[in-house]
């Protein structure tokens, strides 16, 4: 039952889009969104070759959470570098040891380290991210702050 709702999860988000971006909900825009989102759902459902079996969703809402203190903190940071030109900064790449596995886990964790203000994803592979930061004052400080930040709670939704 729960796997056929995640198949109209897209749809019905195209939909939604459609009529917000119409800015009308009338009959015609209705039948015209709803054909589009049913076939873009289901047409781009095609294109993934791996299946996400997120588990533990319970804990989704707290990551949501932690990634917007986060990046509420990030841009404070950010901000007082440019405001503050005379206090020097040192970018810098910190290699982070991955136990996660999930192709899909890895993904959202680069999406997060990217859309978080001063830090930049720049490569992934099977042992390892890089990351690039901007004001990399101690690299095994950020290594743990994201192996428990991030890391545990994406392992434990999606292994």
């Amino acid at each position: 039952m729960m796997r056929r709702c995640y198949k109209f999860l897209l749809p019905a988000a195209l939909l939604c889009l459609w009529l917000l971006l119409n800015q009308s909900a009338s009959p015609g825009q209705l039948l015209i969104g709803a054909a589009l989102a049913l076939w873009l759902g289901f047409a781009s459902s095609r294109l993934r070759p791996l299946r996400s079996r997120p588990h533990k969703l319970w804990l989704v809402p707290g990551l949501i959470w932690r990634v917007l203190v986060d990046i509420v903190r990030s841009n404070i940071a950010v901000g007082r570098l440019i405001l503050q030109p005379r206090r020097p900064f040192s970018p810098g790449y910190v290699h982070i040891p991955l136990e996660l596995r999930d192709p899909h886990g890895r993904a959202l964790l680069g999406c997060i380290l990217t859309y978080t203000p001063g830090t930049v994803w720049v490569d992934v592979s099977d042992a390892e991210l890089t990351l690039h930061v901007l004001d990399l004052e101690n690299e095994q400080a950020w290594i743990d702050l994201i192996k428990q930040r991030y890391e545990r709670t994406l392992m434990e939704i999606f292994e």
